[in-house]
C-alpha cells in the first residue's frame, strides 16, 4: 500500500509542476502568437544548451592547450 502512495505522490508532483505547460499547450498556443509564445521555453533551453556547450568547449580547448588533458 505504502508504494502505490509513493507513485501517486509522484504522480500528483509532477501534475503540480506542467500546469504551466498545460496552460501555454491549451491556451496561450490558441492566440496569435501562439507558436512562438508556446515554443518559448524550447528557445531558452536551445539558448543555454548553446551557451554550455561554448563554456565546455572553451574549457576542454584550455585544458589541451595547458596540456593536462586526461587521455585516457
Amino acid at each position: 500500500m505504502l508504494g502505490l502512495n509513493i507513485f501517486r505522490l509522484i504522480g500528483d508532483f509532477f501534475e503540480f509542476i506542467l500546469i504551466p505547460f498545460k496552460w501555454l499547450r491549451l491556451e496561450v498556443a490558441k492566440s496569435d502568437a501562439g507558436w512562438w509564445t508556446s515554443n518559448l521555453i524550447n528557445w531558452v533551453f536551445l539558448l543555454v544548451l548553446i551557451v554550455l556547450l561554448a563554456y565546455w568547449m572553451k574549457e576542454s580547448l584550455r585544458f589541451k592547450n595547458e596540456g593536462i588533458e586526461d587521455k585516457a
